[in-house]
């Protein structure tokens, strides 16, 4: 049986790290940590479209690194929809391949965190207030040209955990 991949995403400040960390803990399994944190923490300047096309060639190469070790579920922090979508909001463009990844890249289960917890700025952050929820439209625009499936995830620490448990185990009959 193929791996399977759920996909954690949402607007900034709306858990995905703590889920993915938490799904994967649950299911006994890894999570694919979010490589542009790491990588713009790490700048000693603005970041650029070339960094940011870089972040998404090295999420990718990080994702399938992590497929490999794996045989049964993986849970990613973020996918190229998010990148795209940064792309698209910072530079109005973005590089022609993503798409294309996209698509050849499935995930079986998009989970999108709600901005029903609040928004906690940090250096990093850069879209608070309103901007959640338009990214939060635009990701699941994204999202549904896929065709694949998506759930939105809502609730505030154990109860939203739990419920994005339940959402999985239901969609995989596990």
């Amino acid at each position: 049986m193929p791996v399977r991949k759920v996909v954690i995403t949402g607007p900034e400040s709306t858990g995905k790290t703590q889920l993915a960390q938490s799904l994967a803990y649950c299911f006994n399994t890894l999570w694919v940590p979010e490589y542009a944190r790491e990588y713009i923490s790490g700048l000693k300047r603005s970041y650029n479209f070339e960094d940011v096309e870089h972040i998404a060639c090295e999420q990718v190469r990080r994702g399938k690194s992590y497929l490999k070790e794996v045989s049964d579920i993986l849970f990613y922090d973020t996918d190229l929809i998010v990148t795209k979508v940064w792309f698209k909001v910072v530079y109005g463009r973005y590089p022609g391949w993503i798409d294309d990844a996209i698509m050849n890249t499935p995930a079986d289960l998009f989970l999108v965190c709600n901005t029903d917890i609040p928004w906690v700025p940090d250096p990093l952050r850069e879209n608070g207030g309103e901007m959640r929820e338009v990214l939060m439209d635009m990701y699941i625009s994204e999202i549904n040209i896929t065709g694949v499936p998506w759930k939105l995830v809502t609730g505030k620490g154990e109860q939203r955990i739990n419920s994005a448990v339940e959402t999985v185990r239901t969609f995989f009959n596990l």
